[in-house]
């Protein structure tokens, strides 16, 4: 029997795929997890959307939704309104973080209704077996130059916070008119660096994730929703 995953707090305020993508979340299996309890109005296995054409393939997998694509949907709108009304009249540059962001970006996109441009960071960040060590390499740099311009970096979610505070420092020393944070989830229980993120849309606990841009192995990426895997689909990977 495996426990229910609790919902995100008030539902306010997973990277690359390869065998180090269970530590790269800073997540644990869902059996593994000892401190997560049903709470009242949980969704759980039993609720699993209906997949419809390919995506059917993957609703075994699944065992448990997290984030279901209308709260998704409903706080993308929220932000994009949101940066809207911060960024009007300014200079905007929206820098995703690849794989993951490319999902959340692409929809955020679309609710901000401001004339922007779009570029695209890879990183790479490696260490044990079990966390990272937060020595990140460039996979691919910007295509543009950011001096002057007013940038907002994409991520699908934060975890120890390393990785995405070495991002913000490198940027920086590129002297950009200013530069902030969105994403779509945070992970603030494995946090081990303070990082300023003005706009969030999910804190969630620290367990491993996939769906709506994020992969384990490179699949679920196109689920329309967040949702946690059951534990013989990666048990091999962490045994």
């Amino acid at each position: 029997m495996f426990a229910f995953l609790a919902p995100p707090h008030g539902f306010e305020a997973v990277r690359p795929a390869g065998e180090d993508v269970i530590h790269r979340q800073g997540g644990v299996p869902m059996d593994a997890r000892s401190d997560v309890h049903p709470i009242s109005g949980s969704p759980s296995s039993e609720t699993l959307p209906k997949l419809g054409g390919s995506m059917k393939v993957h609703q075994g997998d699944i065992e448990q939704v997290l984030l279901t694509h209308e709260q998704i949907q409903e706080k993308v709108a929220e932000l994009g309104a949101e940066i809207t009304r911060d960024y009007a009249g300014s200079d905007l540059l929206l820098v995703g973080v690849l794989k993951g962001a490319f999902v959340f970006m692409a929809d955020l996109s679309r609710h901000i209704h401001l004339p922007m441009e779009f570029d695209f960071m890879a990183v790479s960040s490696y260490g044990a077996a079990t966390q990272t060590s937060g020595v990140v390499r460039i996979l691919k740099d910007l295509d543009h130059e950011i001096q002057g311009r007013n940038v907002l970096v994409i991520e699908d979610i934060v975890d120890s916070g390393l990785t995405l505070s070495y991002l913000v420092k490198n940027l920086r020393t590129r002297k950009p008119a200013s530069i902030e944070v969105c994403a779509l989830m945070q992970k603030t229980d494995v946090q081990q660096v303070p990082i300023d993120i003005k706009y969030r849309a999910f804190e969630i606990p620290p367990v491993f994730v996939v769906g709506y841009g994020l992969d384990y192995g490179e699949r679920f990426r196109n689920l329309p929703y967040v949702g946690t895997l059951r534990p013989e689909v990666y048990r091999d990977a962490v045994s």
